[in-house]
């Protein structure tokens, strides 16, 4: 995404344009306090009053500096909230009374992200000859910032580096936390680059109600999951920020870096922080975006500070990183990419996400297959009728099925997956078939991720945890 020169600004999300339009106007105050050229100040002004117009046409409101687009609005709930109608959505919560889930096709909107159309996945599988990922060919994965900028980088020969983490906030992770560790491995296999994980149990010390010592453990436990999704000690860096934070000059020079760059009114328009949170919080932000920059690990990347970073992450996150996107040419570094995955939804129904704080709402990655049989047959929601006699009539709406919405994640083949949407909807295939499936597919899935789980041991993390150099060279 280029940003616009002196022709308008259709390509810039609202806080881009509200950092515009604050630079636009301190030059003309600049242009006017030195008493510039008359028709250089007036182009100044003009280009200023078309900004302006510009802010409102995209964001509904007038611009007013120090007040930052409010088109994530501020919630009770100490987080950024986009509400479309009845949607919330922010990094803490995700709620929509729609039954078929959050609208992203709206969120895309909101948040001012592109699309991910079939040309840049008929892209992506062109320039790695490897067939698209199920979530990329299934929408998983269905919202981008400058992904093309990515791939021109790969395909000019050049090097990128991925970037994705983890909140540590409890010891058992569940399946809805797998969607960005299977895809950036997968990302990982066909592109061939680095790989930076941040656990970051500090943000959970922050926000919950845990001492330091509980969330350094679950990021421990944590990582063994995340090593367990098949991912190559040789190019992968796992990182806890309690303990890579204070070891690491680089990576805390461009936290501070970032903190210089981002005012405390901004933040509280981004996120929603008040008065009366902890400055551990305000501060955050700019702990989970030095990441997104190569000279926050020197020991992998040399040094070198203009490789490009691509973030898989579900688009709750995307605050942070818009964020990150503003400061990033503002301290000399290039702006950080993202894809957007949609998020899990909970046995109860797409309403909110999966939740690890809810025992009943998740699939637990530590689970039987006794337990996950009896959660998907008493908790997961079904859009099947009433009776078998309506369903074998009427059809069932896989729209609203959690079993089919987990099966779209987790089910590989695509044919398998369209009969049983044509037969779920004509009722030729029960509530209760469906739910055999879902289970018949899940549990072998997390049986197998258990088993590589018990191959990795605490001197395996430290491995991962290492601070050192990798497989690559810059």
């Amino acid at each position: 995404m280029a940003d616009c020169q002196n022709d308008g600004s259709p390509d810039l999300t609202p806080m881009e344009l509200y950092e515009k339009l604050n630079a636009q106007g301190e030059k003309v105050r600049g242009l006017k306090s030195e008493k510039a050229e008359k028709t250089e100040i007036d182009a100044a002004v003009q280009l200023l009053l078309k900004l302006k117009i510009d802010y409102k046409r995209i964001t509904g409101q007038d611009y007013k500096a120090g007040c930052p687009p409010t088109d994530i609005v501020i919630s009770n709930s100490n987080g950024p909230a986009v509400e479309d109608e009845n949607d919330q959505v922010d990094p803490w919560n995700v709620s929509t009374t729609n039954a078929k889930g959050v609208d992203y096709d709206k969120l895309i909107v909101r948040f001012g992200s592109s699309k991910i159309d079939q040309q840049l996945i008929d892209r992506i599988g062109r320039l790695t000859g490897q067939i698209p990922h199920r979530f990329l060919r299934r929408g998983v994965f269905f919202s981008h910032r400058d992904m093309h900028q990515v791939l021109d980088v790969y395909e000019s020969k050049k090097s990128f580096f991925l970037y994705t983490g983890r909140g540590p906030s409890s010891q058992a992770m569940h399946v809805g936390h797998l969607i960005p560790f299977i895809f950036t491995k997968w990302l990982q296999d066909v592109f061939d680059v680095p790989l930076v994980i941040q656990l970051t149990d500090d943000e959970k010390y922050l926000w919950k109600d845990l001492t330091q010592e509980e969330c350094h453990r679950y990021a421990m436990e944590n990582a063994k999951d995340i090593i367990a999704c098949g991912f190559d000690v040789n190019k992968t860096f796992i990182f806890s920020d309690l303990d890579y934070l204070g070891t690491s000059p680089s990576f805390y020079r461009n936290v501070v870096k970032i903190q210089k760059h981002v005012t405390f009114n901004q933040v509280k328009g981004i996120f929603g922080f008040t008065d009366s949170d902890c400055i551990g919080k305000i501060s955050f932000p700019a702990i989970q975006a030095a990441p997104s920059f190569s000279s926050s690990f020197p020991q992998i990347f040399n040094d070198r500070k203009d490789l490009q970073c691509l973030i898989p992450c579900a688009i709750d996150q995307d605050p942070y990183f818009r964020m990150t996107r503003d400061v990033a040419p503002r301290i000399g570094y290039p702006k950080p990419a993202l894809l957007h995955s949609t998020f899990f939804p909970a046995l109860q129904g797409a309403q909110t996400k999966m939740s690890a704080s809810d025992s009943n709402s998740s699939i637990f990655l530590t689970d039987t297959p006794k337990q996950i049989k009896n959660k998907i047959n008493k908790h997961a929601f079904s859009g099947g009728k009433d009776t078998i006699e309506e369903h074998r009539k009427y059809g069932g709406n896989p729209d609203v099925d959690v079993s089919f919405m987990y099966l779209t994640f987790f089910l590989e083949d695509d044919e398998e997956l369209e009969k049983i949407r044509q037969d779920y909807t004509s009722g030729a295939l029960l509530t209760g078939e469906l739910k055999k499936r879902l289970i018949e597919t899940l549990q072998p899935l997390i049986a197998d991720h258990q088993n590589r789980r018990k191959q990795v041991t605490d001197e395996t993390v430290m491995q991962f945890m290492t601070p050192r150099k990798l497989d690559f060279h810059f």
